[in-house]
């Protein structure tokens, strides 16, 4: 083989075996997105530097930003015989327990609502009138006597109610309904948003036809209007 041959073979010889370094070098990096200070994190992983970036965001920390009043509870202990104690039983609430959205505590309804008028408001974030409507009671609610409104989040994620909440600047208290527990109690038809009003008695009477609220007074309406029918 002449002198110009033998230098082709070895130049050929000298690229397959760079292209496969290479090939190597490449199967070898680790796959995924760079986090901070320049480190690439693994697709799914969860430890290790900057773990949490892909996972669900902090409740705690949402809980904090949302600032949302406390959630109602009992006024007499558990036990203890009342009046309000026998509307608690004999609510369509009774047995029902629920998250608190704001500090993650479990609310028992009955006991919690009852002895007073209570409008409860059932939203969800994926609802569109709900983000119209939740603010609307949040004014209301601050209104010299008006009743006390509490929120009901369906269908979503404590995160995503929070976020939403948070967004809106509404920080009225709120429970989640995650199981439908609360949904089922009141028959609640497959439409949103809902609002009842439960009465002292605990008995729940719900607005209906089921409107979007769009001002202060039109909340204000819908409530002396099922107050007095619970006192017919």
């Amino acid at each position: 083989m002449s002198l110009t041959g033998r230098r082709a073979t070895a130049l050929r010889w000298t690229l397959v075996v760079a292209l496969l370094v290479a090939a190597s070098a490449v199967a070898l990096w680790p796959r995924g997105d760079a986090g901070p200070g320049g480190q690439v994190q693994q697709s799914g992983s969860t430890s290790g530097p900057g773990a949490g970036l892909r996972s669900a965001p902090d409740v705690a920390k949402l809980r904090q930003q949302a600032a949302l009043e406390p959630c109602p509870t009992a006024a007499v202990p558990a036990g203890t015989a009342s009046a309000t104690g026998g509307a608690a039983a004999a609510s369509p609430l009774a047995g029902v327990q629920v998250p608190c959205l704001g500090d993650g505590s479990t609310v028992e309804l009955a006991p919690a609502l009852a002895g007073r008028p209570v409008l409860l408001n059932v939203w969800s974030h994926t609802c569109e009138p709900c983000r119209e409507e939740l603010p609307v009671l949040q004014r209301y609610a601050a209104e010299p006597g008006a009743v006390e409104v509490l929120g009901v989040q369906v269908d979503g994620s404590p995160q995503a109610g929070l976020a939403l909440l948070t967004a809106l600047g509404v920080r009225m208290p709120s429970v989640s309904d995650p199981d439908g527990e609360l949904r089922a109690a009141l028959g609640a038809p497959q439409v949103l948003p809902l609002t009842y009003l439960v009465d002292p008695s605990g008995e729940a009477r719900m607005v209906n036809p089921p409107v979007v609220f769009r001002s202060t007074a039109e909340v204000g309406d819908a409530v002396r209007r099922l107050t007095e029918a619970a006192q017919r």
